[in-house]
């Protein structure tokens, strides 16, 4: 059977979010039934609702940031019982055979993960995600949330968490190694506790000296403003890693010359418009461009289990559901200290 549940859905491109209901799948042998805490709200959420990664499906419900607690679970489901606090990222299915697949990375599966919304899933119905009480996802694509997390502070861990953890891991960033993050965002934060934790020097780049501070007792041992441009001429040469977070355009030649001889600059943000790129600036020092897309559902609960470890949770501001489209305006002018989560009991 089928249900009926509240949710908050963009009706169209570009429209203010607005309160609706949506029906959830019925729970099959291999899903979980979640009902929903928690929901983060994310800047692909805004790119995604208005369109600015091109065509999407609406009406829309965001959220990829999902925290809760299992409510029913199907007959063939053996990782989850009733009363568990679980967690969904960004992705609620994929082939499962695929060479990516079979290597626990999901996310580049060769037909396509499905995505948690803005998608179209197995039964060829549009997936809704998390701006909602209550989601059906299969069991392979729940993850545990450990007792050591509170799931609010955890809830954009299923996004922002694994988004920067996944390249800091496969990079190398740990003790020795020297690593910037570029913008202190709602991922950016998360880069700079989780580099911290894994035992880097941590240097923030940020537009300007504005949130120095709070880089500082995130965990980062410097912090410079990109605005200045002594800052590329004192740091040239200097680092292992570069992690940008955001999504707007960067002068990548200025950003690669930062970077140690084989270092590595890594894009966690999109930006909408195509970036321009002089390839000397690769070929000097053999430096690496490269991209990463979220992680695997392992590696999500690796991240997960880490953050427990080190009492590592999202910096958050907690919303009412009707205070949604101010936030999305707020993310947009960086007004949020780190990450807006949705309190979906106001639903």
């Amino acid at each position: 059977m089928t249900t009926t549940v509240a949710a908050y859905a963009a009706p169209s491109s570009k429209a203010p979010l607005e309160r609706t209901v949506i029906e959830r799948r019925a729970v099959g042998a291999h899903d979980v039934l979640i009902d929903i805490q928690f929901a983060g709200i994310c800047h692909s959420d805004i790119h995604q609702a208005r369109e600015g990664w091109g065509e999407a499906l609406f009406p829309m419900v965001p959220g990829h940031e999902i925290a809760g607690v299992v409510s029913e679970v199907g007959s063939a489901v053996t990782r989850f019982k009733a009363g568990d606090r679980v967690g969904v990222g960004c992705m609620v299915d994929s082939c499962g055979v695929c060479e990516p697949c079979q290597a626990g990375q999901e996310q580049h599966c060769v037909e396509g993960n499905v995505q948690t919304y803005n998608a179209l899933g197995k039964d060829g119905e549009p997936t809704y995600g998390g701006y909602s009480q209550k989601v059906v996802v299969t069991e392979g694509f729940v993850v545990r949330i450990p007792d050591g997390l509170s799931l609010d502070v955890a809830a954009p861990l299923l996004c922002a968490g694994i988004t920067t953890y996944s390249p800091l891991k496969h990079w190398g960033a740990g003790p020795g190694k020297k690593v910037a993050i570029v913008g202190l965002g709602g991922l950016g934060h998360m880069g700079v506790k989780l580099a911290h934790a894994l035992g880097a020097e941590v240097t923030v780049l940020s537009q300007s000296l504005r949130k120095k501070d709070d880089g500082l007792k995130l965990g980062a041992d410097h912090y410079y403003a990109t605005s200045d441009p002594a800052t590329f001429q004192e740091l040239t040469g200097t680092f292992d890693v570069i992690l940008s977070t955001v999504s707007a355009p960067l002068d990548f030649g200025a950003y690669l010359s930062l970077l140690k001889t084989g270092g590595a600059l890594v894009n966690v943000g999109a930006p909408e418009e195509p970036i321009a790129l002089n390839l000397f600036s690769l070929l000097g020092g053999s430096k690496v461009l490269a991209g990463s897309m979220i992680g695997g559902i392992a590696e999500t609960q690796e991240m997960l289990d880490f953050c427990a470890e080190h009492g590592i949770g999202a910096e958050i501001e907690l919303i009412e559901a009707s205070q949604v489209n101010e936030a999305y305006e707020r993310v947009l002018n960086s007004d949020v200290r780190y990450r807006f989560v949705i309190d979906t009991a106001t639903i």
